[in-house]
């Protein structure tokens, strides 16, 4: 390998590669989108080999590009291990766990409690966000779990998912809305309309269904995943939040919130714990998966 070749140049490519955006990429590691673009325009020189390449306004990989990707993700786990190895066996343990939004708010922290009680000496180090950023950081060790829906199926080679349960996608109203009683169609076309951003992984499914009911082309009157901003929307507005139930379950059951007949089974998708593959988790995280599926399966029996 050319010596000339730095990990700060690894850890770009992974971003774009993974991002598909070098703006995106340069907002990740906290750099400007010039000088992502000088630091990979380096390493290709240094590779002598072209790695990205534009399709519109994103970046794609080249053969060669696919291929550097693969070993090199490989190598930066390896050397995340390495680092890891170095440190001492005693003192405090720390997981890092990613969770997307369908189960920060209510189920991930009922497993909380019950893991607390039995690993008191643990640290969970948690972090939220949308789906893209969490899976590089999960492809780059940085977390050691997400909990959320199932990734696409381009994303999961080198990933292990394991289901735990079904979950819907919804249309949440406040409880009292004008339109709830209205046929849906013409309730989205009166009233605004709150969808998944474009990153979250629900809302591709979201798009299709407004497309099968003939509104390909209406527009949002806001983007977010967010449960404090939706809610607060919910509550000051008429607006119709199409988002996983898992974020508004606590509104549901508070009756705060109602959701709309959607008559659509397809909108519902599994949601499960991703981790690296072939990584045998430590025993602090092996206690928490399992009680992460002891939670998945009493949500599925209705306990």
């Amino acid at each position: 390998m050319h010596p000339g070749i730095k990990l700060r140049h690894i850890r770009l490519f992974l971003a774009v590669a993974d991002l598909g955006s070098l703006t995106a990429a340069g907002r990740a590691e906290d750099i400007s989108q010039p000088a992502v673009s000088a630091s990979l325009s380096e390493l290709e020189t240094l590779l002598g080999a072209p790695l990205l390449t534009r399709q519109g306004r994103r970046i794609a990989l080249t053969p060669q590009g696919e291929g550097f990707r693969r070993h090199a993700r490989e190598a930066l786990a390896a050397l995340e291990a390495a680092a890891r190895a170095t440190l001492p066996e005693a003192g405090p343990q720390r997981l890092s766990v990613g969770l997307l939004p369908t189960v920060s708010t209510r189920f991930f922290p009922e497993v909380v409690g019950r893991f607390l009680a039995t690993r008191p000496g643990v640290t969970l180090s948690i972090e939220t966000g949308a789906h893209p950023d969490l899976l590089r950081k999960l492809k780059d060790r940085r977390i050691d779990l997400m909990i959320g829906r199932m990734p696409q199926a381009a994303e999961l080679p080198g990933l292990d998912f394991e289901f735990l349960y079904e979950e819907p996608v919804v249309a949440a109203v406040r409880s009292g809305h004008p339109g709830a009683d209205r046929p849906l169609v013409d309730a989205l076309r009166d009233y605004p309309v709150i969808l998944p951003t474009r990153d979250a992984i629900i809302r591709k499914t979201v798009d299709d269904y407004l497309a099968q009911l003939g509104l390909a082309t209406l527009v949002p009157a806001v983007e977010t995943s967010t449960l404090a901003l939706g809610r607060g929307l919910l509550m000051a507005t008429d607006a119709i939040w199409f988002i996983s139930q898992g974020v508004i379950e606590a509104e549901l059951h508070a009756g705060a919130v109602r959701t709309l007949p959607l008559g659509a089974a397809y909108l519902s998708g599994a949601v499960g714990m991703t981790r690296p593959a072939s990584l045998r988790p430590p025993d602090s995280l092996a206690r928490l998966m399992q009680l992460i599926r002891d939670a998945a399966e009493a949500r599925r029996s209705g306990a």
